[in-house]
């Protein structure tokens, strides 16, 4: 394959899983602020209410950080933000007794992300 069909492919995919994980990461940050569900699952997961707020602003300002064309260290930083929410929901699942599917999720979202991550690397030429 060309270089030039490698970039496009790597672009393609970046542009698809990172639309995927931004709009995973937006939806939820919304869904934590207006859903009363959102709030009852905080509350069994042991969180102040707190909590579920900043992580909703964190989650939003992670997602248009990864869409907007802005500094390199900035999406670097979403990235890792995001790792972290992802790996402490799974063990928040599991320790709190939730079924697999509860803790298999943020692993999958994991998978999402270090696809995305991969693809922004390539395309940098990392």
């Amino acid at each position: 394959m060309s270089k030039a069909t490698n970039s496009r492919k790597d672009t393609g995919l970046y542009w698809g899983l990172t639309g995927l994980l931004s709009a995973f990461m937006a939806f939820s940050g919304v869904f934590y602020l207006t859903s009363p569900e959102a709030t009852a699952a905080f509350q069994h997961l042991g969180f102040p209410s707190y909590f579920r707020v900043e992580l909703a602003i964190a989650k939003l300002l992670g997602a248009a950080a990864l869409l907007l064309p802005i500094s390199a260290r900035v999406k670097e930083w979403a990235y890792a933000g995001f790792a972290i929410t992802f790996v402490s929901a799974a063990i928040a699942h599991s320790a709190s007794g939730d079924p697999a599917t509860a803790v298999a999720a943020p692993i999958v979202a994991l998978l999402v992300l270090f696809g995305s991550y991969r693809a922004y690397r390539r395309r940098r030429g990392d």
